[in-house]
């Protein structure tokens, strides 16, 4: 994964949680090749309403990069999100995971 684009990735957020996808863990993979991303993400439920949006969210966040022309987004389900194993410390605390 590119770290420099993980961290760009950083401000995006859940927009019901209000935390960080990156920091939540629900990035699982961004490549870069040229001026092309490739970002491999799920959500927290896979029926999740704001799906779309995060899609976008994050396409355009990546747009915002003056290295990045294009960006591919795959929402997967395999692994499943375990918050209790991909999200940050700190998410854990706010979600109240110990």
């Amino acid at each position: 994964m590119s770290e420099a684009l993980k961290e760009w990735l950083k401000p995006v957020q859940d927009p019901e949680l209000r935390l960080s996808l990156v920091e939540l863990g629900l990035i699982y993979d961004c490549k870069q090749e040229g001026e092309k991303v490739q970002v491999t993400m799920t959500l927290t439920s896979p029926g999740c309403p704001a799906a779309g949006e995060l899609v976008e969210s994050v396409k355009k966040r990546l747009l915002e990069n003056p290295e990045v022309k294009e960006v591919a987004v795959e929402i997967v389900f395999d692994p499943k999100w375990d918050p209790k194993t991909m999200a940050s410390e700190e998410c854990k605390d706010v979600l109240g995971i110990w």
